[in-house]
């Protein structure tokens, strides 16, 4: 199987070792992997700030750079949704366009996902000498249904243990734009959801989507919390979290 990792604008400029984490484990897979050079962002945010011609554009761009591979792997839930739903939406009126779209749309996959339902991980290669908990994003959750995926590959991250928050749905307070627009409500979120998270005692707070991840520590650190760790699931699973 051929293989498109798109590694999303957050993973490349704020946290590579989540694309390296999550390239590793696609390898692992015995598939033939690429990493398209010409990617860039899939559009959301123009699409949520309502730039639809911007959004329209970079998605003929994403699938022209995606459609001749069998598989499109994505390590974000907001990322995964945004190609498989908003892609065909947007160009579904362009004749050129809406079936190309739909047909690369139909080969991306979230990154737990895929290694749970389309190829399974073969070997778990990460150790983690610790406590985890796991926050749902809500892309993820509710669009794509990932919920039991990563928590079945962390389940087999040796010496690791979980630790389930009683709110690990709720959302976290980024959304995109949502945390610049509505800073006051979003720090209040991500209070709750910090306070959460440090309830449970884990050492690390493990999740699928950066930006949601980023939101967390970003108030972590500044809550004056050094020692509670953030992290991708991918780089736990692959043993670059420092474990």
């Amino acid at each position: 199987m051929r293989i498109a990792l798109y590694v999303t604008c957050l993973i490349d400029l704020m946290r590579p070792s989540a694309g390296f984490a999550a390239l590793r484990l696609l390898e692992l897979t015995g598939a033939d992997v690429h990493v398209p050079e010409g990617q860039t962002c899939c559009g959301q945010p123009a699409w949520s700030a309502g730039n639809r011609p911007l959004a329209i554009n970079l998605a003929k761009k994403a699938v022209a750079e995606l459609e001749a591979y069998d598989a499109v792997v994505i390590p974000s839930g907001s990322c995964a949704d945004h190609l498989r739903h908003r892609y065909p939406e947007l160009l579904k009126d362009d004749h050129a366009w809406s079936a190309r779209a739909a047909s690369v749309a139909a080969r991306c996959h979230e990154l737990s996902d895929f290694l749970v339902n389309v190829l399974p991980l073969p070997e778990v290669p990460g150790t983690f000498d610790g406590s985890v908990t796991y926050h749902d994003s809500c892309k993820g959750l509710r669009q794509l249904g990932i919920k039991t995926q990563p928590r079945a590959l962390l389940a087999r991250v040796q010496g690791l243990s979980l630790r389930e928050m009683p709110d690990c749905e709720a959302c976290c307070g980024f959304g995109g734009a949502f945390s610049v627009r509505f800073d006051a409500i979003s720090t209040r979120i991500v209070d709750d959801k910090c306070d959460t998270i440090l309830a449970t005692g884990a050492d690390a707070i493990v999740g699928g989507d950066l930006g949601c991840l980023l939101n967390i520590e970003g108030r972590l650190r500044r809550r004056g919390d050094t020692e509670t760790r953030v992290l991708h699931f991918a780089e736990v699973l692959a043993g670059g979290s420092g474990s």
